[in-house]
């Protein structure tokens, strides 16, 4: 008997229809050890941040399946997901289990074509791999219980702050200040309908926004009197390239915007399609695709859509040191136009399905065109109309939702006359800037390199779970809370919330990964500055109120001053001889 192990029963369900009853096929449920919650003796900091790791509270009996199925076993092959925390799960499972050298073998798409690949080519487990994910395990721990127990003392017990999780905060915190101090300004946009000779209409703008609606005014006056023609067009052809298939960021955003998921019930749906053989694996920063998949997806836009829609392109994947699984999601086999058993499962697929599909298909081709428009008047600006006409749809025949608008103009000619059909002013205010959405800040996150796209679903749920953020709609807003905790770690601890420490930390647990940095060189140079900028601020005051309430708050007891302090849901107002 030969024992294979992966992670979920669903993927074992999987992949146990390939193997032919030739292998017996376990589950473990995901990580088997982790480190202990309570932090006293979870780590030995002194002899080289050795993790003290722990059976998981009802995982003891998988252990112990697992171990007295590998004792019967010829052989025993782990099959954790194509990552660090795959091989990290691999290795958890053989320390806890007791597996005598087992093999180790990785695929990014549940096929049998796949698996038996990778059965051909089992190896060890990657210790360079495991030590980056247990570098970042170690270093979350100690940054997060270190600075989190300072917070407790200074502010309110409970609270939390973490490596990423706190950067993530800040870009909320500083757009929450970015809108309290942005100044409306009023301005006027002014649209105009004409005719031409043949009496086809189309909309036009002025190329001007007045600042006063005075000045709007008189365009539209001096407008209504005036006669108008066409002073000039122009016509550029203009490619659309399509996009590159899906990494998990990319998966995210479009996800969000298309078919409003958060990330983290993206994550899940997509877990679902991998875990039933339908997409490849769902964590991962390239933009690659496999040869095969390439020839697979060629052969179906010929078939479906004909020979002049065919493209073969690459993609270069952006993100420095992207991470293990060296393909982008798409779809396992191109010719499955569907595929889930939810209706969400189903759109999310699809989604994966035009994007990867798509990626190989030539430019769309457009046409674009403008008139600039004149009025006999010239104290008068110039109004602009905009048209375009798709001339060959190229790949939007396969993502037919990227599109958008399309506003024809009809036929015109330099210096034609048109005749003005209306004219009014539309009184405007500038807007400040908008709220991150969760697909937002996962671009953020990852333009400014903190994290990993794996992670990015777990930190905004932790920002929602501890009360530091909010949904408002479909925007995150920083809470009080929030702010709070954000303006304490912004005074005292700028460099370890920074973008630069935070990527710099990224970019070594990289360099371990492919063992060009030592775990203990970089966990030492990390914790023994930050150890001594905790204990700096050990004298700080406690933060027992965040300053004066505005004046036109009394106490309706005393009718003194307020004072504003931090409650538990945020922020409230107390007497200040309270």
């Amino acid at each position: 008997m030969r024992l294979l192990i992966v992670e979920s029963p669903a993927k074992a369900k999987t992949i146990a229809k390939y193997l032919d009853n030739k292998f017996t096929v376990k589950a473990s449920v995901g990580h088997v050890r982790d480190l202990p919650k309570s932090n006293k003796n979870a780590i030995d900091i002194e002899h080289g941040f050795i993790p003290h790791y722990e059976i998981i509270k009802g995982k003891e009996k998988i252990v112990d399946e697992i171990h007295d199925l590998a004792k019967r076993a010829e052989e025993v092959i782990l099959a954790t997901d194509p990552d660090r925390e795959g091989e990290a799960i691999a290795w958890h499972l053989k320390e806890a289990a007791g597996l005598i050298r087992p093999k180790r073998i990785v695929f990014h798409e549940i096929t049998k074509e796949a698996v038996q690949e990778a059965l051909n080519h089992a190896r060890p487990i990657d210790e360079d791999l495991r030590h980056a994910q247990e570098a970042r395990r170690v270093l979350d721990r100690l940054f997060g219980y270190d600075l989190s127990g300072l917070i407790w003392r200074k502010l309110r017990y409970g609270l939390s702050a973490g490596r990423v999780q706190s950067p993530a905060l800040r870009i909320l915190v500083e757009r929450e200040r970015e809108i309290k101090a942005f100044i409306p300004e009023k301005f006027w946009v002014i649209d105009a309908q004409f005719a031409n000779a043949s009496g086809k209409e189309f909309a036009a703008v002025c190329s001007t926004q007045p600042k006063t609606e005075n000045e709007a005014t008189q365009i539209v006056e001096r407008g209504q009197k005036s006669s108008w023609h066409i002073a000039g067009i122009e016509k550029k052809e203009q490619h659309r390239s399509p996009r590159a298939p899906f990494t998990t960021s990319t998966l995210q955003q479009a996800a969000s915007s298309r078919l409003g998921l958060s990330p983290s019930m993206t994550m899940r749906l997509a877990q679902k399609l991998y875990e039933a053989g339908a997409i490849t694996y769902m964590r991962t920063d390239s933009t690659n695709l496999s040869q095969q998949a390439l020839g697979e997806i060629a052969s179906v836009v010929r078939e479906k859509f004909g020979a002049d829609y065919a493209a073969s392109r690459t993609y270069q994947t952006k993100v420095k040191n992207a991470q293990e699984a060296h393909e982008a999601i798409r779809p396992t086999h191109a010719t499955n136009l569907e595929a889930g058993h939810t209706p969400q499962e189903k759109k999310l697929y699809q989604l994966i399905w035009r994007r990867a599909v798509a990626s190989q298909m030539p430019n769309a081709v457009l046409h674009k065109t403008k008139f600039s428009i004149q009025a006999s008047d010239t104290s008068i600006p110039n109004f602009e109309a905009n048209g375009s006409i798709i001339k060959f749809d190229g790949w939007l025949k396969a993502d037919p939702a990227a599109r958008g608008e399309e506003n024809e103009l009809p036929p015109g000619e330099e210096k034609e006359t048109l005749t003005l059909k209306t004219i009014a002013a539309t009184g405007k205010q500038t807007e400040p800037p908008n709220r991150y959405s969760e697909a937002g800040l996962v671009k953020e996150l990852e333009k400014r390199g903190l994290g990993r796209p794996s992670t990015y679903a777990p930190i905004i749920q932790t920002l929602l779970s501890r009360g530091y953020a909010e949904k408002e709609q479909r925007s995150l807003k920083a809470t009080d809370l929030g702010e709070v905790v954000s303006g304490f770690l912004e005074e005292h601890f700028t460099h370890y919330i920074s973008d630069s420490f935070t990527k710099e930390m990224e970019d070594n647990l990289d360099e371990i990964a492919v063992g060009k940095k030592d775990y203990q060189t970089i966990l030492k140079d990390f914790y023994g500055p930050f150890t001594k900028a905790i204990s700096a601020k050990k004298n700080v005051p406690k933060i027992s109120d965040l300053g004066a309430a505005p004046a036109e708050f009394k106490c309706p007891t005393c009718n003194g001053p307020m004072i504003i302090k931090l409650g538990k849901t945020g922020k409230f107002l107390s007497c200040a001889k309270f």
